[in-house]
């Protein structure tokens, strides 16, 4: 996959549960999708690019870096968390050209489905704690993070609300 993401592999075994035996694969579109859903929508268009662009440039990150700095203290506990919600719910499903598919195990137990929505709820939890310390630490740091504000046409504006206060109809 060429999309650049801001986290790695290792950085989301290492600190969640996803098993290190988990292939990238099963889990790599769900890091995508976060960023470009959630990273996205709180960091704004310009600023999204801005830590894209320095991922893709720098050959030499230094520990003084603002995009490093952001990148680091928040944007990666975000992302780790938000790729936990999206891919929580399909861990245990497999498409095949005869069949969707339900991995089992013979010395492990399937769980139930209020199960995973008990563990989506929790990284949700998570992920909006990470995401309202962005949101303090970005909004004290404007002048350092100027794209945060400078959103123009089409461009998607941060939102500054990480709730999430279900489905309405």
């Amino acid at each position: 996959m060429a999309k650049t993401l801001f986290i790695t592999q290792s950085d989301l075994k290492n600190n969640s549960i996803v098993d290190g035996s988990v292939d990238p694969d099963k889990f790599i579109q769900f890091v995508k999708i976060a960023q470009e859903i959630h990273i996205q929508n709180f960091l704004g268009t310009r600023l999204y690019e801005r830590l894209i662009n320095y991922i893709e440039t720098t050959n030499n990150p230094q520990d003084t870096d603002p995009e490093k700095i952001l990148l680091d203290e928040h944007v990666k506990n975000m992302t780790i968390f938000w790729s936990l919600v999206e891919y929580t719910p399909f861990a245990s499903y497999h498409i095949t050209n005869k069949a969707v598919l339900r991995h089992s195990s013979e010395t492990a137990e399937n769980v139930s489905k209020s199960d995973v929505d008990f563990l989506v709820k929790k990284y949700r939890d998570i992920a909006q704690y990470y995401t309202d310390r962005f949101i303090d630490f970005i909004i004290y740091n404007q002048t350092i993070y100027p794209e945060y504000n400078t959103n123009s046409e089409d461009d998607r504006y941060p939102s500054r609300d990480s709730y999430f206060g279900g489905w309405q109809i």
